[in-house]
């Protein structure tokens, strides 16, 4: 068990760059170069995540030298609070993948005599300590995810000491003890072809197979998984490279990694039919990748390459519109190259966005009010107290003749749900685990939302 060091050297900025946006505004951004970008792509940064940890938010991510941990709960005065160096670093390394689960931080990279490390972050901002290192099971890794029900770590096209060249596609690994996965399973997509991505949840994997298409695979009997659905012909199909279902599980948002190809809108209300409702790229350049989307309510949150960021409103999927953008990249070099935006993370509870740029590093975001997913704040809306325990109370605005009051988590998922129709009404929140939520409460001229601390 090593302790984290703390990285001592960055540069930020917040002007540097004649960055653009519409609907958002820039709060904060970092970059640091002293950091070596990539041999391949020069890239000197890649994936981005977010924590919300004691009552604080965090933001992570990764560069050619490790894993960077910045405190962003006052985002104008964010500051890198720890660094975990990676097991191999330096211009051999394009990729690096995290999740959290249960208060650690699971990170893998693509590239070297890497490692998948487990980083306990229970007592961020004071420490972060690497409690495993090893490349025993995962030497490198491109892209991992949890399923948070079952505690299951997926680990795609992954290496181990040894394997020279070649990787397996899949392999699951047990994680109810947090700091010891125990190996599961090593799978294969019939077909062939390599799980570059993939989302997950109670045992059913949405796997992106670059050429191959999308595969919906069910995990529930570990001897014997089950393709229950999948998408091999399509429009604009290219390689299938990473997407994002709905909270209803209805719609699928997905992305081919190739320069000029649209995203596509599916509907897998009926996974063994999944059909695309819609293609879309609108309002950016004709030779635009979309590389990683994340969908949160009605929003899917593109982190488009050399466009930076884009969002979209999915609300009605046959007919997504622009919602809103941030550029992060400033060069206008369109074309066969991989630059600009890399990742995107929505699930902060303050709503303010995480992006990361190959190139020119971390930004924090904040969503303006012209923005779909920012309430303007009522003045006779009382939502007391906060912290708060067993119950909150509200007091409902004379204007309003009922208020429809949403408690949403970290994640963005909705946990609790009421419909108010007196002065002043109680909602009992006891069955909420202690942390950081968002509390929303919409009505016919009321459109609130904010943050709630549940003790």
């Amino acid at each position: 068990m090593k302790t984290i060091l703390h990285f001592l050297i960055s540069i930020v900025s917040l002007s540097a760059y004649a960055q653009s946006g519409e609907n958002f505004d820039l709060l904060y951004h970092w970059s640091d170069t002293n950091l070596v970008g990539s041999a391949t792509y020069n890239n000197t940064y890649n994936e981005i995540w977010g924590v919300a940890v004691n009552e604080r938010e965090f933001a992570i991510i990764g560069s050619t030298a490790g894993t960077h941990i910045f405190d962003v709960t006052d985002p104008t005065n964010s500051e890198q609070i720890q660094f975990i160096p990676g097991e191999d670093f330096g211009p051999a390394i394009i990729h690096r993948d995290y999740h959290d689960r249960n208060g650690y931080l699971y990170a893998v990279s693509d590239e070297g005599s890497s490692s998948l490390q487990i980083i306990d972050i229970q007592q961020l901002p004071d420490t972060a300590i690497v409690v495993y290192d090893s490349s025993e099971l995962i030497m490198s890794s491109h892209n991992i995810f949890i399923d948070e029900k079952l505690n299951t770590l997926y680990a795609c096209n992954v290496k181990t000491p040894g394997s020279g060249w070649g990787s397996t596609s899949l392999v699951l690994f047990d994680i109810n003890d947090p700091v010891n996965p125990v190996h599961l399973l090593d799978y294969q997509v019939p077909g062939g072809g390599g799980v570059h991505d993939m989302w997950v949840r109670n045992d059913t994997a949405f796997l992106n197979n670059g050429p191959k298409g999308l595969f919906v695979v069910d995990f529930s009997d570990l001897e014997a998984p089950q393709v229950i659905g999948s998408l091999t012909e399509y429009p604009d199909k290219g390689y299938n490279h990473s997407g994002w279902p709905t909270a209803d599980m209805q719609t699928y948002i997905m992305a081919d990694e190739d320069w000029g190809y649209d995203m596509k809108i599916l509907d897998i209300s009926n996974l063994s039919d999944i059909s695309v409702t819609t293609t879309f790229n609108p309002e950016v350049h004709p030779n635009s990748i979309a590389h990683n989307q994340i969908v949160k309510g009605d929003f899917v949150y593109v982190s488009s390459y050399h466009d930076g960021l884009q969002v979209y409103n999915i609300s009605d999927p046959s007919n997504p519109t622009k919602a809103g953008s941030y550029s992060t990249y400033e060069l206008n070099d369109h074309g066969d190259t991989y630059h600009g935006a890399w990742g995107v993370y929505p699930f902060l509870p303050s709503g303010n966005i995480l992006v990361s740029d190959m190139q020119y590093g971390l930004y924090v975001l904040a969503p303006t009010l012209d923005f779909g997913l920012v309430n303007s704040k009522t003045d006779n809306l009382t939502i007391y107290p906060n912290p708060a325990r067993e119950e909150i109370r509200i007091q409902v605005p004379q204007t309003e003749t009922k208020l429809t009051v949403s408690i949403f988590d970290c994640k963005g998922q909705e946990v609790l749900k009421s419909m108010l129709y007196k002065d002043l009404a109680s909602i009992e929140i006891a069955q909420l685990k202690p942390g950081i939520y968002f509390i929303k409460a919409l009505g016919e001229k009321t459109n609130y939302q904010q943050k709630l601390i549940v003790q």
